[in-house]
């Protein structure tokens, strides 16, 4: 089950992952907590993935590390230090993308802020969530799970933008909203980004 948030991220319910991911739902209003993994190697690479065929929203699409939801269970809502979120994203780099928990301790990632978007995928489905931003760096074992992703890249700065001026690249996106506002910026500071403020702010992007 999804966390159901109101748009000052307060947990207000849970409810199924389809439920969340409904237009028709969507359109009403229903919003849940999100959370968006950037893994950078030793070289300052980011490690992007490509969305598995099968993925019933944005499928194909090129991505950043892992973007998923923290459950309505008792380890992933707690909200002190965005614990809940880290467990949930330590979770699924290791189900997406086979990365032993050991190789990305949940005090090794650092929350830097949190989004809010809506993005329709087709006629049916979409997202609206409040996203959090984790960066991590770490050089890490990679095992892919083929019914989450379809490929992956590891990419400079200047690579991704190169890929954002192919038509024929797909990008999610929330992806692209993080570009176009806070990604490049943050890479720059990467060396140092334990030291970056915390911005505690909700960013509308998108709307």
């Amino acid at each position: 089950m999804c966390i159901v948030i109101d748009e000052n991220d307060n947990r207000i319910g849970a409810d199924s992952k389809k439920t969340c991911h409904l237009m028709s739902n969507i359109s009403s209003g229903l919003l849940h907590r999100a959370f968006s993994v950037f893994l950078f190697d030793s070289q300052n690479r980011l490690l992007l993935q490509q969305r598995a065929s099968e993925k019933i929203t944005f499928p194909d699409m090129w991505t950043n590390t892992c973007c998923s939801h923290p459950l309505n269970t008792p380890s992933e809502l707690v909200e002190e230090n965005q614990l809940g979120v880290r467990t949930a994203a330590q979770r699924k780099l290791e189900h997406e993308l086979g990365i032993p928990p050991e190789q990305v301790p949940l005090e090794k990632f650092k929350y830097l802020t949190r989004i809010h978007y809506v993005a329709p995928s087709d006629g049916q489905w979409g997202e609206h969530e409040i996203d959090y931003i984790l960066f991590m760096k770490a050089d890490v074992t990679l095992s892919l799970n083929p019914n989450e992703i379809r490929d992956i890249k590891y990419v400079t700065p200047e690579e991704l933008q190169e890929m954002f001026k192919d038509p024929s690249i797909p990008m999610t996106p929330w992806f692209k909203l993080i570009c176009n506002t806070f990604l490049f910026k943050w890479w720059k500071q990467l060396e140092t980004i334990e030291t970056v403020e915390t911005d505690n702010n909700i960013h509308r992007l998108g709307f």
